[in-house]
Protein backbone atom coordinates (compact mmCIF):
# COMPACT_ATOMS: atom_id res chain seq x y z
CA UNK A 1 0.00 0.00 0.00
CA UNK A 2 1.20 3.77 -0.68
CA UNK A 3 2.92 5.41 2.12
CA UNK A 4 3.45 9.13 2.93
CA UNK A 5 6.35 10.86 4.32
CA UNK A 6 5.86 13.32 6.99
CA UNK A 7 6.64 16.14 4.85
CA UNK A 8 3.52 14.46 2.00
CA UNK A 9 1.24 14.42 4.65
CA UNK A 10 1.90 18.01 6.12
CA UNK A 11 1.07 19.58 2.37
CA UNK A 12 -2.00 16.92 1.89
CA UNK A 13 -3.52 18.52 4.73
CA UNK A 14 -2.34 21.86 4.29
CA UNK A 15 -4.25 21.48 0.85
CA UNK A 16 -7.27 20.11 1.99
CA UNK A 17 -7.53 22.68 4.11
CA UNK A 18 -6.92 25.08 1.90
CA UNK A 19 -9.83 23.59 -0.34
CA UNK A 20 -12.42 23.60 2.37
CA UNK A 21 -13.05 19.63 1.42
CA UNK A 22 -14.57 18.83 4.92
CA UNK A 23 -13.10 16.62 7.41
CA UNK A 24 -13.66 13.32 4.83
CA UNK A 25 -11.80 15.25 1.89
CA UNK A 26 -8.18 14.54 0.55
CA UNK A 27 -6.26 13.99 -2.49
CA UNK A 28 -7.08 11.75 -4.63
CA UNK A 29 -4.38 9.64 -7.38
CA UNK A 30 -5.40 8.46 -10.50
CA UNK A 31 -4.06 7.60 -13.58
CA UNK A 32 -4.19 10.09 -16.64
CA UNK A 33 -7.33 10.01 -19.21
CA UNK A 34 -5.46 12.39 -21.34
CA UNK A 35 -1.71 11.74 -20.75
CA UNK A 36 -0.95 7.61 -21.04
CA UNK A 37 1.32 6.77 -18.25
CA UNK A 38 0.71 9.85 -16.02
CA UNK A 39 -0.80 10.83 -13.07
CA UNK A 40 -3.06 13.04 -11.92
CA UNK A 41 -3.82 14.56 -8.50
CA UNK A 42 -6.77 16.39 -7.77
CA UNK A 43 -8.21 17.53 -4.22
CA UNK A 44 -11.67 15.92 -3.72
CA UNK A 45 -14.31 16.16 -0.65
CA UNK A 46 -14.54 12.23 -0.29
CA UNK A 47 -12.93 9.27 -2.11
CA UNK A 48 -15.07 7.53 -4.85
CA UNK A 49 -16.52 3.82 -4.09
CA UNK A 50 -13.55 1.56 -4.91
CA UNK A 51 -10.79 3.50 -3.91
CA UNK A 52 -8.07 2.60 -1.78
CA UNK A 53 -7.71 4.99 1.37
CA UNK A 54 -4.68 5.71 2.73
CA UNK A 55 -4.98 7.48 6.36
CA UNK A 56 -1.67 8.48 8.38
CA UNK A 57 -1.93 10.69 10.93
CA UNK A 58 -4.65 13.41 9.63
CA UNK A 59 -3.83 12.99 5.87
CA UNK A 60 -6.51 11.42 3.57
CA UNK A 61 -5.21 10.25 0.17
CA UNK A 62 -7.81 7.98 -2.12
CA UNK A 63 -6.04 6.19 -4.75
CA UNK A 64 -7.94 5.02 -8.12
CA UNK A 65 -8.36 1.58 -7.38
CA UNK A 66 -6.64 0.99 -11.26
CA UNK A 67 -3.89 2.80 -10.03
CA UNK A 68 -2.95 0.93 -6.63
CA UNK A 69 -1.58 -1.98 -7.57
CA UNK A 70 1.34 0.63 -9.68
CA UNK A 71 2.16 2.34 -6.15
CA UNK A 72 1.22 -0.10 -3.58
CA UNK A 73 5.36 -0.59 -3.06
CA UNK A 74 5.54 3.26 -3.07
CA UNK A 75 6.19 6.52 -1.07
CA UNK A 76 4.41 9.78 -1.69
CA UNK A 77 6.86 12.61 -0.55
CA UNK A 78 7.16 16.27 -1.69
CA UNK A 79 9.55 18.04 -4.04
CA UNK A 80 11.82 20.28 -1.84
CA UNK A 81 13.01 21.82 -5.00
CA UNK A 82 9.57 23.14 -6.18
CA UNK A 83 8.24 26.24 -6.14
CA UNK A 84 4.88 25.05 -4.83
CA UNK A 85 3.59 22.71 -3.98
CA UNK A 86 4.72 19.04 -6.21
CA UNK A 87 4.75 15.17 -5.27
CA UNK A 88 6.82 12.66 -5.76
CA UNK A 89 6.69 8.84 -5.49
CA UNK A 90 9.86 7.10 -4.40
CA UNK A 91 10.56 3.24 -3.69
CA UNK A 92 9.62 2.39 -0.16
CA UNK A 93 12.50 1.88 2.03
Amino acid sequence: MLTLTENARTAVVGLASQAGVGPDGGLRIAESQSVAGSLELAVVPQPQADDQVVVEDEARVFVDAATAPALDKLTLDTDPAASGTAFVLAPQP
